[in-house]
């Protein structure tokens, strides 16, 4: 049953015969928690990000395209004809979007949504692999913008200043430097809101079996930290074939999050809707594993800490998009929280935004 309702209300319970058939997919939350429909009409969504007006950008994988969900819910599309742009991330008024070799800037671009501007090409050059070569990008608190650059194949040893790392730079693209290496391929990063130390996942090699290694929660405490690949995965696993320096040489993992889970992006919860233990808990999308013979992952993960910052526990918060019988109803890639306290989840199976809240539906 449909009804008009203001900014990111529910536009349809994912439950309801009323949505489309790729929201059916009964998902299981907490008591107290609910999900919605906020939009279905973003083809590969993948990362987002919010403009100072409340626009809501949106990249995507397959289409080429970056999107642009207003205030009041229309969906319109402000660049095209890119390759893979995942990544996106607003500063100051201008979207920097991510497109495998090159970073693009649309400026200011919350005044012209209708008549987007030519995307600008930064001068800094990354490798044009496809393989991992899709990248989340952000902006941190000191004001640069961090590229990850993936490993251009499953395993092997490439190299380390341009490949399987963190990479920073200023705004237009200068003063570029390696954060860590290691990193085999990273799609969601952020930071801790109080501390402001840098978290990261990172998806672990294929072809050891279906139950290693564990995709890996790291944290950065020093720039030029090495997190292992290729030589170590999951902070104790050697690898077979390129295992040549001890995985003690290694900065280990916070957590293991599964193995072939495929953990993308992940948020700090920062808002004030959702009960007071959930504040500054790490949400993570798990986009679901691809080659395991029993699919897991399919979610969205919930990390609690210590009052040192320590591990304290893992948790499912949001799951259904794979039914019992293995069948995928939809593949989370990215969580931000939104205005109002609301926790959004991108699904590039549907090309849908998804909303949970708490509290009445």
């Amino acid at each position: 049953m449909r009804r008009p309702l203001p900014l990111f209300a529910l536009l349809c319970l994912v439950s309801l015969p009323a949505c489309s058939d790729s929201t059916q997919g009964n998902i299981r939350l907490p008591e107290g928690f609910h999900i919605s429909l906020l939009t279905d009409q973003v083809p590969g969504a993948r990362a987002m990000t919010w403009g100072d007006a409340g626009t809501l950008f949106v990249g995507s994988m397959n289409a080429g395209k970056v999107y642009a969900v207003r205030p009041d819910g229309r969906v319109s599309v402000v660049a095209e004809n890119l390759t893979m742009p995942v990544g996106v991330a607003f500063h100051e008024g201008d979207l920097y979007v991510s497109a495998v070799s090159r970073v693009v800037v649309l400026r200011d671009i919350e005044r012209h949504l209708d008549a987007p501007p030519a995307p600008e090409e930064l001068p800094a050059q990354f490798p044009s692999e496809t393989a991992h070569g899709w990248k989340f990008i952000a902006f941190g608190p000191d004001g640069k913008l961090y590229v990850p650059v993936g490993a251009p194949c499953n395993l092997c040893r490439p190299d380390r200043e341009r490949y399987a790392n963190l990479q920073r730079m200023n705004t237009d693209g200068s003063a570029r430097e390696v954060v860590a290496y290691g990193i085999r391929n990273t799609v969601g990063f952020t930071w801790h809101p109080q501390t402001h130390q840098l978290w990261f996942t990172d998806n672990g090699r294929d072809l050891l079996g279906d139950d290693r290694p564990n995709d890996e929660l790291n944290t950065i405490s020093r720039v030029g930290e090495d997190f292992g690949y290729p030589d170590c995965h999951q902070g104790d696993l050697a690898d077979p074939e390129e295992g040549r320096t001890p995985c003690s040489a290694f900065t280990p993992p916070v957590a293991k999050l599964g193995p072939h889970v495929a953990a993308l992006g992940l948020r700090f919860y920062t808002g004030d809707q959702f009960p007071p233990e959930y504040r500054n808990n790490l949400f993570i999308a798990e986009h679901g594993s691809w080659n395991r013979s029993q699919k897991i992952g399919y979610r969205v993960a919930r990390v609690e800490f210590n009052e040192d910052g320590t591990l304290k526990r893992q948790s499912v918060f949001a799951e259904g998009w794979l039914d019992a019988d293995g069948k995928v109803r939809g593949r989370p890639v990215d969580v931000l929280v939104a205005p109002d306290g609301a926790l959004l989840v991108s699904d590039d199976q549907n090309g849908a935004i998804y909303r949970i809240s708490y509290g009445k539906p």
